[in-house]
């Protein structure tokens, strides 16, 4: 049988195989040998050892299509990216961080902005226009209404969804509401602080439908991007190869240069001011990296 990890306790891996229900199993020693060490998420061929009490052995891990290290999960589709639209206020910069980091690693981003409930229409409006120009899929929700969950639900079914975001924005509460397999615990936010407890402390992942997965993450307050060049961050910065045409030189870096087909599409609000002032902090930050 062919099924996904879906859990791994002190070497024994929780299989989900759809239609069939959860076999605990444990890893071939051969894995072992060869310092092959199961994921969540991993696809896997399993040997049924006992039908009734749903145990198994791993057989075959087949190959992952990619990997994540924070949270460490193979085989993701796509990942969902949630801020609060206040309590505590976007971080924009760090938004944009978190699309680099997805960028790179080659996986659909979808960006979800809760609370909505807090603020008015026209005030959730503006923030969602930041991004709508960037080609990304952009949902707003409300957990505390339930605003906007079957729309974000709706782009999950029959796929493996990380999601990450800050903690204190909700991510925990929308996927109690996603699915009820697991209660996630929820936290507040600190009003000395202004961001959220993390509460999630592990991965795990949730079916909530036939083939449809999602991971919740431990909130994060910092992506690290040191590995990255500044090429990397103009390529991550998806929207910039719609206006790169009009740039007079070729390798134009959109910082200084004249007739720079980005600095245009900002100047004439095709490109978010956020976005091009996170890409410009962005560089700065890898040239003092450089430096060090």
């Amino acid at each position: 049988m062919i099924g996904k990890i879906i859990k791994g306790i002190a070497g024994f891996y929780y299989v989900h195989v759809p239609h069939k229900g959860i076999f605990e199993c444990k890893a071939r020693g051969i894995f072992r040998k060869e310092n092959i060490k199961p994921l969540i998420g991993d696809n896997v061929e399993i040997a049924i050892l006992d039908e009734e009490h749903k145990k198994g052995n791993i057989e075959t891990i087949l190959d992952r299509k990619n990997q994540l290290e924070r949270p460490t999960v193979a085989n993701i589709d796509q990942a969902v990216i949630v801020f609060a639209v206040a309590y505590p206020e976007p971080n924009y910069n760090l938004l944009d961080r978190f699309l680099v980091m997805i960028e790179e690693k080659g996986i659909e981003a979808i960006i979800c902005f809760n609370k909505i409930d807090i603020l008015t229409k026209e005030q959730v409006g503006s923030i969602k226009a930041i991004y709508e120009k960037t080609g990304y899929k952009v949902f707003a929700t409300s957990s505390i209404e339930e605003r906007g969950i079957e729309a974000l639900k709706d782009a999950l079914y029959d796929k493996t969804t990380v999601f990450a975001g800050p903690s204190g924005v909700g991510k925990s509460s929308i996927l109690n509401l996603i699915q009820s397999e697991i209660l996630l615990e929820t936290g507040i936010v600190s009003d000395k602080i202004g961001r959220g407890k993390h509460t999630t402390r592990h991965a795990d992942l949730i079916c909530f439908h036939e083939n449809s997965y999602v991971v919740d993450t431990p909130g994060f307050s910092s992506l690290d991007i040191d590995h990255l060049s500044e090429e990397d961050i103009k390529l991550y910065f998806k929207e910039f190869s719609r206006y790169e045409p009009y740039c007079k030189f070729k390798g134009c870096n959109h910082l200084n240069e004249p007739i720079c087909g980005i600095k245009d599409a900002v100047k004439d609000g095709d490109i978010s001011a956020s976005r091009y002032t996170s890409y410009k902090q962005l560089i700065d930050e890898l040239k003092d990296i450089r430096r060090w």
